[in-house]
């Protein structure tokens, strides 16, 4: 178990809408509620676990229905900073014929107006057991300084770091300063999450073997290699597991990845970092089971598994 005064799990990212195609024809789309880091916040408090979120939004409709919306789902967003002309990002999700999504033209506004080094509060990560990131903001200068100053702060107050890859091509520059950024932070995170094309990108190799041995040099506590339909490697000190995905009919993988990293990081929040192999597996299995569940349902949020019906998929210490 935590530390006691560990209140909640923090998460850094931007507030997006996601336009989802309502058929594989690409042609309609339904706005929802998005972004990675938003879906995670939203997942966490979903499941029984205290959430807040760090991330910036406007004074417009848009703005105030991304933080109705958050509230609703509970998460904290006193540590959130409203900038008046700030405009909320949105993305076009395309379906394919297997039901798996793809990101396609990116809508912002306003790129520059992000989280800055000032806005962060010291307060939340005195109050946070664990600090959770993703690649997709560190392509721009500012809210890569951002990332930056909240991880010092981070590992000042002993906050775990949980980083998703969560790699998005089309948002940066070349693919060389974005292995060089994501790169630069492997050294200070204690929990990874990568698909298996992430971590051969961000490797050079060409295998998971491979792939397995290179992120060693780092010493990352707990690795999740996820590999689509298949599962989930987990790494933990060095050891290596397979645990199984669960069969379903897929509707929309949007969201599935968040689910799981929510059901990681719930985990994590209530007993720290798994210590066994075992208690790996089973925090694995538990987060695999809300990926598939999201995954039967279209949406990111509205996709999210809630407690309820998740209870009987806990076992003690999960």
């Amino acid at each position: 178990m935590l530390d006691s005064k560990k209140e909640f799990v923090l998460v850094y990212g931007d507030a997006f809408v996601d336009f989802i195609a309502n058929d594989m024809t690409n042609t309609s789309f339904t706005k929802f509620l998005g972004g990675a880091t938003v879906n995670v916040a939203a997942g966490i408090s979903r499941i029984g676990a205290p959430s807040a979120l760090i991330t910036i939004t406007g004074d417009d409709e848009t703005s105030e229905f991304v933080r109705n919306e958050l509230d609703k789902e509970g998460v904290n967003m006193n540590y959130a900073k409203i900038v008046p002309e700030k405009r909320v990002s949105g993305v076009h999700v395309h379906l394919t014929e297997g039901n798996d999504r793809i990101f396609t033209n990116y809508i912002d506004e306003t790129p520059d107006l992000q989280v800055e080094p000032e806005h962060l509060q010291e307060e939340a990560f005195k109050r946070a057991s664990i600090f959770n990131i993703c690649s997709n903001t560190m392509f721009h200068p500012t809210a890569l300084e951002t990332t930056r100053a909240a991880v010092a702060l981070a590992k000042k107050h002993n906050a775990l770091l949980a980083m998703d890859a969560n790699i998005r091509p089309l948002r940066w520059e070349s693919q060389k300063v974005c292995y060089d950024t994501i790169n630069t932070f492997l050294q200070s995170v204690d929990m990874l999450k990568l698909a298996d094309e992430e971590l051969l990108f961000l490797t050079e190799t060409t295998t998971l073997e491979e792939g397995i041995v290179a992120l060693a040099k780092y010493n990352i506590s707990f690795i999740m290699i996820t590999v689509g339909a298949q599962g989930t490697y987990v790494v933990l000190n060095g050891e290596v597991k397979h645990v199984p995905s669960i069969p379903i009919t897929c509707v929309d993988s949007t969201g599935a990845g968040d689910a799981f990293m929510a059901g990681v990081l719930r985990h994590a929040h209530l007993y720290g970092i798994p210590k066994t192999m075992e208690d790996a597996y089973n925090c694995v299995f538990f987060a695999n089971q809300l990926g598939a569940m999201a995954a039967t349902k279209a949406g990111a949020i509205t996709a999210m598994p809630r407690f309820e019906e998740i209870k009987s998929l806990i076992k003690e210490g999960v």
